[in-house]
């Protein structure tokens, strides 16, 4: 015995069967637009924090550099590396100055709840009685904590290339 197929209800059938995965797909796309737009606002968060940063550091602010850099914040610079509060030290000393950050380009990745920034910059900064300007790679972590975005470490990675600061 031969079983029939009625094309009416297989038709039905192909039809819900489309119409679900339609459903399924536009669900899901739905679902990664809130995604993708709170990344940008916060790699648009972390990037003008960094600007801030800078400015802080210039203006030598240490309560407002003292709010962001975590308590366990990790600082690498050409002449040796340290924590927190050796920093802020640095800064409000000024045995640097970070006197001008001139910001070419930054880069913000924001993996879980870490963000890492790569800003492509010439300093001038003065160190001790000495005006310096070197070309630098920064590289910013930061940790989303309690809902704040807190330093976790910065690293000046001196750069080959000639300085275009003018």
């Amino acid at each position: 015995m031969k079983a029939t197929v009625n094309p009416e209800i297989l038709n039905k059938r192909l039809a819900v069967l489309i119409m679900g995965l339609l459903l399924i797909s536009l669900e899901g796309a739905f679902s990664q637009a809130p995604n993708a737009n709170s990344s940008d606002q916060a790699e648009q968060r972390i990037t003008t924090l960094s600007k801030d940063k800078w400015r802080w550091m210039a203006d030598k602010k240490v309560d407002s550099l003292a709010a962001l850099f975590d308590e366990k914040a990790m600082f690498v610079h050409m002449g040796g590396s340290w924590g927190k509060n050796r920093e802020l030290d640095v800064i409000k000393s000024g045995e640097i100055w970070y006197k001008k950050a001139e910001v070419y380009n930054v880069t913000v990745n924001i993996i879980g709840n870490t963000a890492i920034v790569l800003n492509d910059i010439d300093l001038l900064a003065v160190v001790g009685a000495n005006e310096v300007t070197n070309p630098f790679m920064v590289t910013e972590v930061y940790i989303m904590e309690n809902g704040k975005w807190k330093m976790g470490s910065l690293t000046f990675s001196r750069l080959l290339r000639p300085v275009k600061m003018k």
